[in-house]
């Protein structure tokens, strides 16, 4: 039984011998104490103040005579400080718990069975018309690591992608192809297939700005000129070929597609990242047609006089919501709820989550409505995981200009960075080949860019700073991982088991080492927060308090030179727990960690 148990029934124990009252559970609050008092355990005295008819600090002395005699292989002192009982716990029972964490692998992280609620979790959601740029690369990191830390709540995760693969955007790189591509290829070009097309959508914007431009330097009206240029009009009829089921326009379609998928599977290997399933716009966007009208003929929705459908939502709060065009064709809504039909057939889903950006807030407040109207029994309760824009030292990011932070380039560079600056580190170790040398750099260089953003509440904004993320000092990737390789490097110089004996658990610990065996502890409730709250930050978090406590442990106490025996195992095997907890908790946010670096 945890520590924080035990105590918890014994204070309802007492108090209710003491003062003939029964204890909710919810009147027992402990917590950590505070570093400047004495103690590792703080039980707030105040809610038993109206039982004991005492002052707060009469009460609490009351209570930890009593807790020290009823608990002497827990409770080894205790102090009062204005109405807060300051319990010190024993070193044999900080030993326990830190052989515990030891000994189980999985330590934190609640098992996943039969029973478990299944999760999916949207992420990514990608357009065929441009490669995967900054934005992209926060949507998937948030993704993968939040599928990683429901499954370690013991949920069953789903990991899906919707990818909008149809749409005027896809025409215009089409179009732009067949008029200036002269057949290129990724072969013929070199390009990865997502970084050609990403090239011809920027070519048609380029050259449909120049004839707007003409039109209106003829006196036409801005407005009316971007309705009337060629390109646009040619775009428009591509689409509406492609509605058409025009083989011509499909063929087309449908290979420049492959290139650009076989594009961003490359960017999704090097970012480490996957999907269990993904659904593609084109193929679910007449499903939520035909849920759209299943709506309108249970009278959920109505038609306009134009013939476009609709959802009036102004009972909830909220507008109408246009469902279908007046020519009948669909919206993002529509596709939506299409994909959700097509999931819910596919799988039996508990909760969904969208990692989607805050500024699709309304959209998803609107679909959580009309999904619960059409009987998704997820749909009410369905999660927006809502985070905020990156942004650069020198701006946003502008897709139709070409001006986006390509992920491709941010992760080379990334790689490369590190590389340049962990040479003096990796160049010292023995016998490193340039393959592991490359592939430390990989690590670090990913690990910088992953922990940079996740460390940040998913909901704010956030300013990516490439150098700053490769520091190797203060609250970045390279900093833990650099730890963890260091724990790692002296566990290697241990040729014996790391296990602790009898003698081991009579070690009188020193406050310090209390202090880092309790924060190991707390990794369990890192990740159920994380969970909880729908945020992989406090992970991140965590795992950068919990390597700063080992670092100031490290330099304080000998290791490896302790000439106590008994004092020299518990060192050892603080220093695994550590390491890997350090190397789960990393893992959940999608980051690595090196042997050796």
């Amino acid at each position: 039984m945890k520590i924080e148990c035990k105590i918890a029934d014994a204070v309802k124990a007492i108090v209710e011998e003491l003062y003939g009252s029964a204890v909710p559970d919810n009147l027992v609050q402990l917590q950590q104490t505070r570093p400047e008092f004495e103690g590792q355990i703080t039980l707030v005295v105040f809610p038993f103040t109206k039982m004991s008819h005492k002052a707060p600090d009469a009460t609490a002395q009351e209570i930890g005579e009593r807790l020290k005699e009823r608990l002497p292989e827990v409770v080894s002192g205790f102090n009062v400080v204005k109405g807060f009982l300051n319990l010190s716990i024993s070193s044999r029972q900080w030993i326990e718990i830190l052989n515990d964490i030891n000994g189980n692998p999985r330590f934190g992280f609640q098992p996943v069975t039969d029973d478990s609620p299944l999760v999916m979790i949207e992420y990514s959601s990608p357009n065929t018309n441009k490669p995967l740029h900054l934005g992209h690369v926060r949507n998937n990191l948030l993704g993968w690591a939040l599928a990683q830390v429901m499954e370690a709540n013991g949920n069953k995760v789903v990991k899906t992608n919707i990818v909008n693969d149809r749409g005027i955007h896809i025409c215009k790189s089409m179009l732009a192809w067949l008029k200036w591509g002269n057949g290129e290829t990724p072969e013929s070009s070199g390009k990865k297939g997502d970084h050609l097309i990403g090239d011809y959508y920027v070519a048609f914007d380029k050259h449909y700005r120049e004839e707007v431009k003409e039109l209106v330097a003829k006196g036409m009206d801005e407005e009316q000129a971007k309705q009337e240029a060629p390109l646009i009009k040619e775009a428009h009829e591509m689409l509406v070929r492609w509605e058409q089921n025009d083989p011509e326009v499909r063929a087309l379609w449908k290979r420049m597609n492959e290139w650009v998928y076989a594009g961003f599977d490359e960017t999704y290997k090097a970012l480490g990242v996957s999907f269990d399933k993904i659904y593609y716009e084109s193929e679910t966007y007449l499903e939520g047609k035909e849920k759209v009208e299943e709506g309108l003929a249970k009278g959920f929705f109505y038609r306009r006089e134009d013939g476009s459908v609709w959802a009036d939502l102004t009972k909830e709060g909220l507008d109408e919501k246009l469902l279908l065009r007046s020519d009948g064709t669909s919206v993002y809504m529509t596709q939506d709820i299409g994909t959700a039909k097509l999931r819910f057939q596919d799988y039996p889903i508990d909760k969904m989550i969208y990692v989607v950006g805050n500024e699709q807030n309304y959209h998803f407040q609107v679909l959580s409505i009309l999904l619960d109207k059409l009987g998704f029994k997820w749909g009410k309760d369905l999660v927006h995981f809502s985070y905020g824009m990156v942004e650069l030292p020198n701006g946003k990011m502008k897709s139709r200009e070409g001006t986006v932070v390509d992920a491709d380039d941010l992760i080379a560079t990334m790689i490369q960075d590190a590389k340049e600056l962990s040479a003096d580190k990796v160049n010292k170790l023995e016998d490193i080949t340039e393959a592991e040398a490359q592939e430390i750099a990989r690590i670090v260089g990913m690990g910088a860019l992953k922990y940079f953003i996740l460390k940040v509440d998913a909901r704010k904004n956030m300013l990516f700073n490439p150098e700053e993320s490769i520091d190797f000092n203060g609250n970045t990737g390279p900093f833990i991982q650099y730890t963890y390789a260091r724990i790692r490097s002296i566990l290697r110089k241990w040729s014996d088991e790391i296990t602790l004996d009898g003698k081991a658990f009579e070690v009188s610990l020193a406050e310090k080492e209390i202090s880092l065996i309790q924060r190991l502890q707390g990794f369990e409730a890192a990740v159920r927060q994380a969970g909880q709250d729908y945020n992989p930050s406090c992970i991140a978090n965590y795992c950068y308090e919990l390597v700063k406590e080992y670092n100031q442990f490290y330099h304080d106490f000998s290791v490896l030179h302790e000439e106590d025996k008994a004092k020299q195992q518990v060192r050892l095997v603080l220093s695994a727990a550590v390491a890997q907890v350090v190397k789960n908790g990393m893992g959940l946010l999608g980051i690595e960690v090196p042997e050796r670096m």
